[in-house]
């Protein structure tokens, strides 16, 4: 019982989950970044949630910035104008697969030992038909929710949201109105965290920004090699770039984390904290991530022939910003380059932040508690990027938590693009219930 809503779920509704994520699987709407190769994949699973939803009365919006790349939206309206509205969104494109790595097949949603496998089984037509069926569910029950709730099925989210969240936002705010926060991806999955279960939950993800690296100079024969040939130089800058470790930045989302960890009357020390850390085995690898900025070069180019020194070095550097630090860490990026590199700053997406306590994260503390009392909510800083940073452009806090209670050796990150991505049929049923439970009384 969350304040005074009386839950109620049904094996029909949580099968009727399990079967719009097969449904949506099924659908190859992957996105290569390319307009050439991507398709109409995208389109084709927008149509189907959109037929879903219309299906039992919600109004649905279409959209589709350029062929091939739909989005639909739709709005349930709550109890409590007064209410801030709930977002709650999902992409609806997945990356590509090589179908040879895979031992069942890629968009087949076959379910084999008890595991549902395909190509966004976690990431994340898992929470995509979810929420289809929870929409459907509000609407056919006789309870409103007290908030409007707005369901986005976005496109595109895999290569950086322009024709998805981001277009929306440019050119559709007016869908958005009234919204206060946000449920999406990456969190909400339990991980052995000591001798409890925790159920992640981002309040904050790093910014994702690049810069491109270049030095300049003469080029000229190999048999006369200099110090300051563009090369050197810019493999100087890299290597310095790379081998730089910044401090821990105890950000809010970490300081919840470690509250969690450690307990409210203990504090840990950066040693301790990373010792913590490494302690919880493979979600360690994920927190670790999130404890600092980052700066990770990630291509180079130079010359064309062995026995000429080029004339330009170029590199990519790929940038991961944690909350309020953009500033300096472009100041650090450029000092590192050094002298005779120049440093190009392309898009900058900065990090989200969102408070780590607050009626919604007392309701999703209270939904998880209702389905496993032996689970803990702990908050976290995701060191990756969702749509959530677009969205945050119209002042919305978005959180990461999509509600999958798994096995403790179960890695849920390690699906992520991963051949074989698979998750758990009874997680998939969790999912359905927590976030039924969330939608009906936040």
């Amino acid at each position: 019982m969350i304040r005074g809503v009386t839950f109620e779920s049904s094996p029909a509704f949580e099968n009727e989950a399990v079967e719009a994520v097969r449904s949506l699987i099924r659908i190859e709407s992957v996105n290569t970044a390319d307009p050439a190769t991507t398709g109409d994949g995208e389109t084709r699973a927008a149509r189907w949630v959109q037929a879903q939803l219309e299906d039992v009365g919600i109004t649905v919006e279409f959209i589709e910035p350029v062929p091939g790349r739909g989005s639909v939206v739709a709005r349930i309206v709550g109890t409590d104008p007064d209410a801030g509205a709930l977002l709650l969104h999902a992409h609806l494109d997945v990356v590509p697969v090589v179908e040879s790595e895979w031992t069942h097949p890629p968009f087949g949603a076959e379910i084999h030992n008890g595991f549902l496998y395909g190509r966004g089984a976690v990431d994340m037509k898992n929470f995509a038909g979810v929420l289809v069926a929870a929409a459907r569910e509000i609407v056919r029950s006789t309870t409103a929710p007290r908030r409007d709730l707005v369901f986005a099925f976005v496109a595109d989210e895999e290569s950086g949201g322009i024709f998805g969240a981001s277009w929306l936002v440019d050119h559709r705010p007016d869908l958005f109105a009234g919204v206060t926060e946000a449920l999406s991806e990456v969190g909400g999955f339990s991980i052995p965290f000591g001798n409890r279960r925790g159920y992640l939950l981002a309040t904050a993800e790093k910014g994702v920004a690049g810069a491109r690296l270049t030095a300049r100079g003469a080029a000229a024969h190999a048999s006369r090699p200099q110090l300051t040939d563009p090369l050197v130089r810019l493999a100087g800058a890299v290597a310095r770039i790379g081998e730089h470790r910044f401090p821990i930045v105890r950000s809010e989302a970490l300081t919840g984390f470690v509250a969690a960890l450690a307990g409210d009357d203990r504090e840990l020390s950066d040693d301790e904290l990373e010792r913590d850390v490494d302690a919880l085995g493979f979600p360690g690898a994920l927190i670790r991530a999130s404890l600092r900025n980052t700066l990770a070069p990630t291509v180079m180019h130079a010359g064309t022939k062995s026995n000429i020194i080029p004339g330009e070095a170029t590199a990519i550097v790929d940038i991961r910003p944690l909350p309020s630090e953009d500033e300096g860490l472009r100041s650090t990026l450029i000092d590192l380059a050094g002298d005779g590199v120049e440093v190009s700053f392309g898009n900058w997406w900065s990090a989200t932040e969102a408070p780590t306590d607050g009626p919604l994260v007392r309701t999703i503390t209270q939904a998880i508690g209702e389905e496993d009392p032996d689970g803990v909510i702990v908050p976290y800083l995701l060191p990756a990027s969702t749509d959530n940073k677009h969205f945050a452009r119209l002042g919305i806090a978005g959180y990461g938590f999509v509600p999958l209670r798994v096995p403790d050796d179960f890695d849920v990150f390690a699906q992520f693009h991963a051949a074989d991505e698979r998750v758990p049929v009874e997680s998939v049923r969790f999912s359905a219930r927590v976030t039924l439970r969330i939608l009906q009384s936040a």
